[in-house]
């Protein structure tokens, strides 16, 4: 990988889009210190401390931009990824949109524009809830004092700006792709992550570390502590590797055929099944199922903690309580939770890879998987195999998400940079890191061709 980027930096053309990403995520991140008007800083941290006491910060965290301070890109570009999966599931639903989706450039283009007009709309809506949920506990202003015309253009002024920063970022992650390197959503996402690592570490050192005169702990302890802590982080990103780089190689050949004067066809080729084929989506769509009442309850001022029937729920539905040792019975949630996680890979999977598709333009192509007799037989076999695949891969998922909430729950060391942000993290990376490759490869191409 260091090898790449220092061959990419030679590299004039490179270079320049290396670092047009660069500073249009310094222009990200500043947006995410910048706090929308009106806003009170204690009230804030006062509400922010409560939500973190009964939901998990993973998804809070990695999808808004600076929530915590109430900036003006608060909303993150979460908007963008819901509207995404949206338009994934209507292309398969709606005829017209599968379409346009099969229509080439033109088509994409068209897809694309109905994806902001959506992400619009949902930051729309989003910010309209979120500043009346706010603006009700006074994170804007004192309400008792303000006026009804007062505090609804308040409430106003709010919803225009996280609607206007949404839409921001959203042309900003189209720019990067456009101009920069990888797909700009995805970097976007991954530095609004990397930005509370440090100071998720720092908690760490701080709870479990730190040796002080009131914690009575001892430098083995402490030595012990980091090490362990080290030890889970270092082994949670090479398992996301190994299972991010996973895949089965189904191989396929092609019959030859006589062309006019010549024999044609006969290659070997294989189509590649990630392990992985859903990628982090599963995580995020269980994980924000069980998260949705608890955000939406505490906007009510109902939270986990209230010893009401529904704040039992809450906690169960609330990671930070599984695998508490002291009240061991609220991990009933996670099993909700890992069969959340398994039944959307199956489903997710199903929208993107049709195994009836590919065993129809495999037949057409003139081909066949050995051993395996083309059509019928051939979607079966590609059907088998991937479901046990899929299975595989949401194991994986399962196992990477829960190792640190397993340690958060027994240790009661909660952070941000969950089984969730490293999959992220390094499929990401991962991405760019292929794709600054190829620009490389196609340059190398372009001088031959010119010389």
């Amino acid at each position: 990988m260091f090898k790449t980027l220092k061959n990419a930096f030679k590299v004039k053309e490179i270079r320049q889009k290396m670092f047009y990403t660069f500073v249009m995520l310094i222009v990200v991140r500043l947006g995410c210190q910048i706090p929308v008007p009106g806003t009170d800083g204690s009230v804030v941290a006062s509400l922010m401390g409560k939500l973190s006491e009964s939901t998990s910060n993973t998804l809070i965290g990695a999808f808004t931009g600076g929530l915590e301070k109430m900036s003006i890109f608060a909303l993150g570009i979460s908007p963008y990824i819901t509207s995404s999966i949206i338009m994934q599931l209507l292309t398969i639903a709606i005829p017209r949109l599968e379409e346009l989706h099969k229509d080439g450039e033109t088509g994409r283009k068209k897809i694309a524009e109905i994806t902001r007009y959506i992400t619009v709309a949902l930051a729309l809506i989003t910010s309209i809830a979120m500043a009346l949920g706010f603006g009700n506990s006074n994170a804007f202003g004192n309400k008792a004092s303000m006026t009804t015309a007062q505090y609804l253009f308040t409430i106003a002024v709010v919803v225009i700006t996280w609607t206007a920063g949404s839409a921001f970022l959203m042309w900003i992650g189209e720019r990067i792709t456009e101009k920069g390197v990888g797909n700009g959503i995805s970097i976007i996402l991954v530095i609004n992550i990397i930005a509370r690592i440090p100071s998720d570490l720092y908690n760490l050192y701080e709870s479990k570390v730190k040796i002080t005169s009131t914690n009575g702990r001892s430098i083995g302890g402490a030595l012990l502590a980091a090490a362990i802590i080290v030890l889970v982080i270092v082994a949670i990103f090479a398992f996301v590797v190994i299972l991010q780089g996973g895949q089965r190689k189904i191989a396929v050949q092609y019959s030859k055929k006589l062309q006019g004067r010549k024999m044609v066809g006969g290659q070997s080729s294989c189509i590649p099944l990630k392990v992985n084929t859903a990628g982090v989506i599963p995580i995020i769509f269980g994980s924000s199922i069980m998260q949705f009442p608890i955000i939406i309850s505490n906007f009510f001022g109902k939270t986990a903690g209230d010893g009401t029937l529904w704040g039992k729920i809450l906690r169960v539905l609330n990671s930070g309580s599984w695998f508490n040792l002291d009240n061991f019975k609220y991990t009933l949630g996670f099993l909700v939770y890992a069969v959340l996680v398994i039944v959307f890979a199956y489903f997710y999977t199903s929208i993107t890879f049709n195994p009836i598709e590919v065993a129809d333009n495999m037949k057409k192509q003139g081909g066949f998987v050995p051993g395996i007799r083309p059509g019928k037989p051939t979607e079966e076999y590609l059907t088998r195999i991937l479901n046990y695949i899929v299975f595989i891969g949401a194991i994986g998922l399962l196992i990477v998400a829960t190792i640190p909430i397993v340690f958060s729950g027994v240790f009661n060391a909660s952070v941000s940079f969950g089984g969730t942000s490293l999959i992220i993290i390094v499929g990401v990376v991962l991405e760019t890191i292929n794709k600054i490759e190829s620009m490389m490869v196609v340059r190398n191409y372009k001088g031959f061709l010119n010389d």
